[in-house]
């Protein structure tokens, strides 16, 4: 007679597919080629010198990190790697494009900045490599929840003591023989590690604990407090440093992961409230923040007055109206006319939008966008809470960045003086944007990890060792 198992269990995992994340890496690295040659013969009717050296270099880090992936991250999403490619790669294509402009190469702009982007890529790659390689599990990282609180504290406030002050923001540090960082790039990922932490520990009270008022649960006073702290810390950031853009990210991963983990709408209307509040309450009395939102408003108004110069804001909107839904060409538009760098960092996305035109700049989009509900698959997949945290935290990263990037160039909201991610010149950011990616690998691959075999009976699986690495 044959014996049935009753167990609920499935040892059948989903497929690697290492081989699909290679044929699309090799589209991933095609198109910034392509893209690259489409900028050489734009502009100087020939291919590009460096387009071997740039295309072999590409396809070397991608390589490299899908072989690595291959080793030591078998079963994860095999959509994220070829995304973040793709995105670097365009990236790079378009800071170089921009480099070719003499308006926006002056030594005293810092030179042509495609050559320190693909140094910055390599490092980031090879972060990349390193989490894969010795974080063999995401589980970890929740043993060190209030040690990343202090970690990413110090790496949020070091600006204010040992940075310097770049267009009104104090938020670069610089080190000697490396150059300037930007440590609130890492911090935006290690404060996702702690929150995580805590609301795993603390969600139960928080969601449970809670009185009902008007439809809404309010919290009790008491469960109030992790909030404001919070909330007083962004706008420590936003007081001293002057960094609109972090303080949103800040603030925002804290509401979103809160909401996650409580499923109470009322966390959304309490951290909306205290938000706007806050941005008032500094618009009104910073004056860095205040002229960033006067130009949000006024964007047609001369800067610097009687100059004839509109603001960057509106310059931004003229190159989109300019590429209308299919663009010049790469190579061929006039976002050059934004001032000093911004068209290489906070505007690169108004170079997309005048030379691709909508259809370049939606696909750019939704580019982002399908890394995010990659991001947000693999929260729903993971098998426990703080991987499932984890994974909504730097998704929800990904998510605000980017909402408030091009919210800012297009005008929708006042500019924060955020990168986007992946396609814009800095090197803190692609850095750690690269970090980011590997995490969500890794919580992916120990989602789609198959099951450890059960036990041949009910009572033998009660008490079997389950193998955690």
């Amino acid at each position: 007679m044959s014996q049935t198992s009753n167990t609920t269990v499935s040892t059948g995992g989903l497929p690697s597919r290492r081989n699909t994340e290679l044929a699309m890496l090799v589209f991933a690295v095609l198109i910034p080629v392509l893209a690259y040659a489409n900028v050489g013969l734009a502009k100087e009717e020939t291919l590009p010198t460096g387009m071997l050296g740039y295309g072999l270099g590409l396809g070397l880090l991608a390589g490299v990190a899908h072989l690595v992936v291959r080793r030591y991250a078998p079963y994860a999403d095999p959509l994220m790697l070829p995304i973040a490619t793709l995105l670097n790669g365009l990236g790079l294509v378009l800071i170089w494009r921009l480099d070719q402009e003499p308006t926006i190469t002056t030594d005293a702009l810092g030179g042509p900045l495609a050559p320190d982007q693909l140094v910055w890529s390599t490092v980031g790659v090879a972060l990349f490599l390193a989490v894969l390689i010795f974080l063999k599990d995401h589980r970890i990282l929740q043993r060190y929840t209030y040690i990343s609180m202090v970690v990413a504290l110090i790496l949020l406030a070091s600006p204010i003591f040992v940075g310097k002050e770049v267009n009104g923001a104090r938020i670069w540090i610089t080190i000697p023989g490396v150059g300037s960082l930007q440590p609130g790039e890492f911090a935006k990922i290690i404060i996702a590690v702690f929150f995580a932490g805590y609301l795993m520990v603390k969600r139960d009270a928080l969601a449970l604990a809670s009185r009902r008022f008007m439809g809404l649960y309010l919290p009790r006073g008491r469960d109030m407090g992790p909030i404001l702290v919070i909330w007083a810390i962004s706008l420590m950031i936003l007081v001293f440093e002057t960094d609109l853009g972090t303080s949103l990210l800040f603030f925002g991963i804290f509401v979103v992961m809160l909401y996650v983990a409580t499923e109470r709408t009322s966390w959304i209307i309490f951290g909306l409230l205290l938000s706007a509040s806050g941005a008032v309450f500094v618009a009104n009395t910073n004056s860095h923040v205040g002229v960033r939102v006067h130009n949000w408003l006024n964007p047609l108004e001369n800067e610097p007055p009687d100059s004839g110069n509109v603001t960057e804001t509106a310059q931004s909107m003229f190159a989109f109206g300019s590429g209308g839904l299919f663009g010049s060409g790469l190579g061929q538009g006039f976002s050059r006319l934004i001032q000093g760098i911004g068209a290489k960092s906070d505007y690169i996305l108004a170079t997309v939008g005048e030379e691709l035109g909508l259809t370049g700049l939606m696909a750019v989009i939704l580019l982002y966008a399908l890394l995010i509900e990659r991001g947000m698959r693999t929260a729903l997949a993971a098998r426990d809470p703080f991987g499932k945290l984890l994974a909504v935290g730097l998704s929800g990263i990904f998510a605000i960045q980017v909402f408030v990037v091009a919210g800012g160039v297009t005008g929708l909201i006042p500019l924060t003086g955020m990168t986007m991610p992946f396609l814009a010149q800095g090197g803190s950011s692609v850095i750690a944007n690269w970090a980011l990616v590997a995490l969500l690998l890794r919580i992916s691959d120990t989602a789609r990890r198959p099951a450890p075999a059960p036990a041949p009976s009910l009572d033998a699986e009660q008490t079997q060792v389950v193998r955690t690495t």
